[in-house]
C-alpha cells in the first residue's frame, strides 16, 4: 500500500505541472492583459511597459510560468489587477464554494444512490421506468437552463427562495443552488447505480445470502451495495473536483461569490494570477480526491490489493 501511494503521488507531479502550464498558456493566449486591465482605453506606453515589466509580462512565457510557480510553492499566488492578493480572494471564495459543493455532493450521493437502488431492484417495473425517464430529462437539459428556471419559478414568481444568495452564503440558501449544481451528476449516479445493482441482484453471492436466510436489509446493504457501489464511488470521487470547477455557472446565476465567481471575473479580465491560482488549487483537490477513491477500493472490496 505504501509503495502504491508513493507511486501515485509521483504520478501527480507531471499531471500538476502539465495542467497548470496549459492553463497558464491558455490565459496568456487570450490577449494582452495590460489592454484588458485598462479595458481597451488608451494608456501611456511608458506606463504600459512599466506594468509589463513589474508583472513579468515582458519575459518569455516559460520564464513567467517558472516565476509564478516559484511564488506558488512559497505560498504567493500573485496579486489581482485590483491589488488584492490572490490568497486573500481564495480565503474568501473557497469556504463558500466548499459549502455549495458539500450541499451538491450530499444531494447527488443520497438521491442518486437511492433512486438507483430502487430502480435496479425493480428493473422493468413502473419505478424503474419513472427513474430512467426522470434522469433522461435531467441529462438532456443544460444546467444553466435548470438554474434560471428554478430561480425564476421559486425566487421571482413564487417567492419561496431568494433569487440571489445572501453574503456569506447561509446553508439554507444553498439548497436550491446545490440541487442545480448536482442535477446532472445526480442523474448519472442514479443510472450507474441502477445498472450495477440490476447486474448484481441475481449474482450467486446474493442468492447464497438469501438462501442462508439473512434479513433482506443485511443482504442489500452488506452484500449487494458493497459490490455495486465500487464504480459509483469512482464516479463520485472524480465528480467532486468537477463539481467545484462546474460551480462557475451556478455561482454566477445565484450571485454566489465563490471560486466560480472569481474565476469568471479573472477570465474576463485576463488576470493570469487569479485564474491560474484558483485552477491550481482545484487541480490539487481533484488529484487528492482521485487518490482517496483508489484507496477506498480496498475498503469496499477486500479482494483488491495494491502492489
Amino acid at each position: 500500500m505504501g509503495r502504491y501511494v508513493i507511486r501515485r503521488l509521483l504520478q501527480m507531479i507531471p499531471v500538476f505541472i502539465g495542467t497548470t502550464f496549459l492553463i497558464f498558456y491558455m490565459v496568456y493566449s487570450l490577449g494582452d492583459p495590460i489592454a484588458a486591465l485598462f479595458q481597451g482605453k488608451a494608456v501611456d506606453p511608458a506606463v504600459a511597459n512599466q506594468l509589463r515589466h513589474s508583472l513579468w509580462l515582458d519575459r518569455p512565457l516559460w520564464a513567467q510560468y517558472l516565476h509564478y510557480m516559484a511564488g506558488v510553492f512559497q505560498g504567493d499566488f500573485g496579486t489581482s489587477f485590483n491589488g488584492t492578493p490572490v490568497t486573500q480572494l481564495m480565503f474568501s471564495a473557497f469556504p463558500t464554494t466548499l459549502k455549495l459543493t458539500t450541499v451538491a455532493f450530499l444531494i447527488e450521493m443520497i438521491f442518486g444512490i437511492t433512486l438507483g437502488v430502487l430502480s435496479g431492484m425493480r428493473r422493468g417495473r413502473f419505478v424503474d421506468t419513472s427513474v430512467l425517464l426522470f434522469t433522461l430529462v435531467i441529462i438532456s437539459i443544460p444546467i444553466f437552463v435548470i438554474g434560471f428556471v428554478l430561480q425564476y419559478l421559486l425566487g421571482v414568481k413564487w417567492h419561496i427562495i431568494s433569487p440571489s444568495v445572501s453574503y456569506g452564503a447561509p446553508w439554507n440558501e444553498l439548497i436550491v443552488p446545490g440541487l442545480v449544481l448536482a442535477s446532472t451528476s445526480l442523474a448519472y449516479v442514479s443510472r450507474l447505480t441502477r445498472t450495477t445493482v440490476a447486474e448484481n441482484v441475481r449474482a450467486d453471492y446474493v442468492r447464497t445470502a438469501v438462501a442462508k436466510g439473512l434479513p433482506h436489509r443485511r443482504v442489500v446493504v452488506n452484500h449487494l451495495l458493497r459490490n455495486s457501489l465500487i464504480p459509483v464511488v469512482t464516479f463520485l470521487g472524480t465528480d467532486l473536483g468537477a463539481l467545484m470547477g462546474g460551480a462557475l455557472i451556478t455561482e454566477n446565476i445565484f450571485n454566489i461569490q465563490g471560486v466560480g465567481y472569481f474565476l469568471y471575473q479573472g477570465i474576463q479580465q485576463q488576470n493570469t494570477d487569479t485564474v491560474v491560482g484558483f485552477v491550481t488549487i482545484l487541480v490539487i483537490i481533484y488529484l487528492i480526491a482521485n487518490l482517496l477513491v483508489d484507496l477506498l477500493y480496498a475498503v469496499l472490496d477486500p479482494r483488491i490489493r495494491y502492489v
